[in-house]
């Protein structure tokens, strides 16, 4: 990685919320591939070339947005690892609590995405693990989905004027 990139990635991390487009999203995701990686205690650089890889696609060969969602993976995955694999179940809390609060981010679980890094781990337990993982993702995909259009369904949406509104009649 270049200077530039460097002094950008310092910048990141300390105001990701200002300078990264849709930093949410950006960290959705993130958690998504820090889920799989992280289960792995052997995980390796593949892993994150892998994960380069899907986000140069996701984000239409964009370098840099690419690049801060590999370093966002890194990070939660260090968390992981800094705390002996007891954060992987905060992690899975707060995928699952940010799909209650933005049901839209759900469109973004992409389990054949995430495939490739099942190729990756020398042990079969780690491999079926990340399987376990990855099903859990996809229900999780489709339960907020389904529950994203009973929700729509249940509320029809009504036009109305302007002139139908229940505006004050004095304005003070």
């Amino acid at each position: 990685m270049g200077f530039f990139f460097r002094i950008k990635h310092h910048f990141f991390i300390s105001f990701r919320e200002v300078f990264v487009h849709h930093h949410g999203s950006l960290n959705f995701r993130a958690k998504i591939f820090a889920l799989v990686i992280a289960v792995d205690e052997r995980a390796k650089v593949d892993n994150y070339i892998a994960v380069k890889k899907v986000a140069l696609d996701i984000y239409d060969n964009d370098e840099d947005r690419a690049s801060f969602l590999v370093l966002s993976t890194k990070e939660l995955v260090q968390k992981v690892r800094d705390n002996n694999g007891l954060y992987i179940d905060t992690l899975i809390a707060n995928i699952q609590k940010e799909l209650k609060i933005i049901p839209r981010y759900a469109k973004k679980i992409d389990t054949e995405a995430l495939k490739p890094l099942l190729d990756l781990p020398f042990s079969q337990d780690t491999v079926d693990y990340q399987r376990n993982i990855l099903l859990f993702l996809e229900e999780l995909k489709e339960e907020t989905l389904q529950d994203m259009e009973s929700k729509k369904e249940k509320k029809p949406k009504e036009k109305t004027s302007l002139s139908q509104k229940n505006f004050p009649q004095k304005c003070f």
